[in-house]
C-alpha cells in the first residue's frame, strides 16, 4: 500500500487479504491534489458473509481464551500501533486530509481506548452473595455476545474504530468492521498488526463498501451488535433496522456543538479554544464547536480575536510540516460547506472571514480547499444553524444573558458536546447541571471524555442505551448471566439440604 498510484485496498477476512475479485470498486482521493490515488473494492453479500463466518468460526475459541492470554494479545497490539503510530498517521493524512499532527493525535487518543482494554480482568469482575439461601450463593458473570459489527466514519478512521474493537475483542467477542470507502488504509493496516500482536485469524475482520455491506450486516443473523458513529439521518436507520433485526444497537448521530462565552471569560483563551475546536481537522469531527454563543456585551471583543487568530492559520498540504489545516474530504463535501456561506449570508448572517479567499500553501492546485470561515449573527432559523455543517465553519450567535443562552442550547435537537468559557464557579456548576447535553466542557471546548470514561450525547446525537468505551462500552460488548448454586455438603452426608423456609 506504499505506491500511491497503483494502491489498491481489499477486505480483511480470516486473518490474510481478501483473494477474490471484487464486483465493485470505489475511487480514493488524494484531498490535497483532488487526484484518485488508488482503489478499494467493495463488499457485496459473499464478503459480507464470508467476514461474518470467520468471525463466528472464530468466536468459540476465542470467547474461551484465559483472560491472561486476550490481556497479553492486547499488550502486543499496544505496542505495535505506538510503533507504527508515523506510519498510520501518514495513510490517514493521505486520504482524508487532516495535516499529520492531527493525524497521529487521533491515533494517540485511539491508543488509550486500547490501554483501558488492556485492563479486561478488572473491567469484567462480576459479583458473588454468599449464604443468600442456607448454603446456596449466587453470582454474576458476564459474557461476550458473539461476533459484533462496527460501521465507523470517514473523519476519524483510526480512533473511532478504536473506540469499539479494543473493547469487543477483548470482552471475547469477534468483529467485523465496516470503515469509511473514503479512506480505507489504516483499517487494513491496523489488522495486519492485530495479526502480528498474535491475534487468532478470524477475530478481527474488515470489509469496505457502501450502503450494501452496511445493510448486510445489520440483517446478518449471525452478527449480535452493531455500534455506529455518523450523521443522525444514518444513525437513526442503523438503529431501527439493527433493532428491528434483533440486535443490539449503538448509534452515535450528529452534533452541532454550541461553547457559551459570559462575560466574565477569558476571552484570549475562549478565541483560541473556539479557533483550534473549530478549525482543527478542517471542522471535519463531532466535536468540533459549531456555534460560539456569545453573551452580551462580548460579542464584538471576541470575534475580534477570533479573526486576528484565523488570520494567522496556515492551510495547506497534510503532509507539509508548515500546515496546520488541511483540506476537506471530498469534492462534493467541500461544495456542500461552502454553499453554507451563500446561504447564511442570503439569510442575513454577516460572512466576516470568508474561507474562499484563504491562500493555500503551495498554491492548492485542484485540491478540496476551503479556508477556515466565520458567519456572525446567526439566529437559529437559519440554514448554517441548523445544519450539522461538518466542515471549517465557525458560526456566532448573539444572545443578551445567560437564560438566553441556555434557551438556545435546549431548543437544539443534539447533544453531543457543548462547552462554557467562565471565570464563575456557580455559573459553570449551574450549567453542567442544567444543560441537556451528553459532554460538558469548563474552559475547555473539546470535552472528549478519557477512555475509562464513556464518549456520547443525549437527544438527537445518541440513538440506543450506551455510550462508546469506558465501562458502557464494557457492558454494551456483554451480557450478564446470573448464578444460583448448591452444592451437597460432604459434612451432612452428602444430603440435599433443600431452601429451609427460616432461611
Amino acid at each position: 500500500m506504499t505506491d500511491n498510484i497503483s494502491k489498491h485496498v481489499t477486505h480483511w477476512i480470516g486473518g490474510k487479504p481478501f483473494d477474490g475479485t471484487a464486483a465493485r470498486q470505489g475511487d480514493i482521493y488524494d484531498p490535497a491534489t483532488g487526484q484518485v490515488s488508488g482503489k478499494v473494492d467493495f463488499a457485496g453479500a459473499d464478503e459480507v458473509d464470508a467476514a461474518v463466518a470467520a468471525a463466528k468460526a472464530a468466536f468459540p475459541a476465542w470467547r474461551d481464551a484465559s483472560l491472561s492470554q486476550r490481556t497479553k494479545v492486547l499488550f502486543r497490539f499496544r505496542e505495535l500501533v505506538h510503533e507504527h503510530r508515523d506510519e498510520l498517521a501518514r495513510l490517514i493524512s493521505a486520504e482524508h486530509g487532516k495535516v499529520v499532527s492531527d493525524a497521529a493525535g487521533e491515533v494517540a487518543r485511539g491508543l488509550e481506548v486500547v490501554e483501558f482494554a488492556c485492563g479486561i480482568p478488572h473491567l469484567l469482575k462480576g459479583g458473588f452473595s454468599e449464604n443468600v439461601s442456607t448454603r446456596v450463593d449466587a453470582y454474576s458473570i458476564l459474557q461476550p455476545l458473539g461476533v459484533v459489527a462496527g460501521i465507523t466514519p470517514f473523519n476519524f478512521p483510526a480512533m473511532v474504530p478504536m473506540w469499539m474493537f479494543p473493547v469487543a475483542i477483548a470482552c471475547g467477542n469477534t468483529f467485523v468492521l465496516k470503515p469509511s470507502e473514503k479512506d480505507p488504509s489504516a483499517s487494513v493496516r491496523i489488522a495486519e498488526l492485530w495479526a502480528e500482536a498474535g491475534l487468532p485469524d478470524g477475530v478481527f475482520n474488515v470489509v469496505h463498501g457502501d450502503k450494501a455491506a452496511v445493510d448486510g450486516l445489520l440483517h446478518h443473523r449471525d452478527v449480535r451488535a452493531v455500534s455506529f458513529v455518523g450523521s443522525t439521518p444514518i444513525a437513526r436507520y442503523i438503529y431501527e433496522t439493527a433493532a428491528a433485526n434483533g440486535k443490539r444497537v449503538q448509534a452515535l448521530g450528529g452534533a452541532k456543538n454550541h461553547m457559551v462565552v459570559l462575560p466574565d471569560a477569558d476571552l484570549d483563551l475562549a478565541a483560541d479554544a473556539a479557533v483550534s475546536a473549530g478549525f482543527g481537522s478542517a471542522g471535519e469531527r463531532c466535536m468540533a464547536i459549531s456555534v460560539v454563543v456569545a453573551v452580551d456585551p462580548v460579542g464584538d471583543e471576541l470575534l475580534a480575536k477570533i479573526k486576528e487568530r484565523v488570520a494567522g492559520l496556515r492551510i495547506g498540504p497534510g503532509d507539509d510540516p508548515e500546515s496546520e489545516m488541511g483540506p476537506l474530504v471530498t469534492r462534493a463535501h467541500r461544495d456542500k460547506v461552502a454553499s453554507y456561506l451563500d446561504s447564511g449570508v442570503a439569510q442575513g448572517a454577516t460572512l466576516a472571514v470568508d474561507g474562499r479567499e484563504t491562500p493555500v500553501i503551495g498554491g492548492g492546485g485542484e485540491g478540496f480547499w476551503l479556508g477556515p470561515t466565520v458567519l456572525d449573527h446567526v439566529t437559529p432559523e437559519m440554514d448554517a444553524y441548523r445544519d450539522e455543517i461538518f466542515g471549517p465553519v465557525l458560526t456566532i450567535a448573539r444572545v443578551g444573558s445567560y437564560e438566553e443562552a441556555m434557551e438556545l442550547l435546549a431548543g437544539n435537537p443534539y447533544g453531543n458536546g457543548t462547552a462554557i468559557f467562565t471565570n464563575d464557579g456557580g455559573a459553570a456548576r449551574r450549567f453542567q447541571n442544567e444543560v441537556e447535553v451528553g459532554m460538558v466542557g469548563i474552559n475547555v471546548p473539546i470535552p472528549v471524555p478519557m477512555a475509562y470514561y464513556s464518549f456520547g450525547g443525549w437527544k438527537d446525537s445518541l440513538f440506543g442505551d450506551s455510550h462508546a468505551h469506558g465501562m458502557e462500552g464494557v457492558h454494551f460488548y456483554t451480557r450478564t448471566k446470573a448464578v444460583t448454586a448448591r452444592w451437597l455438603d460432604p459434612s451432612h452426608g452428602g444430603v440435599n439440604l433443600g431452601f429451609p423456609t427460616n432461611g
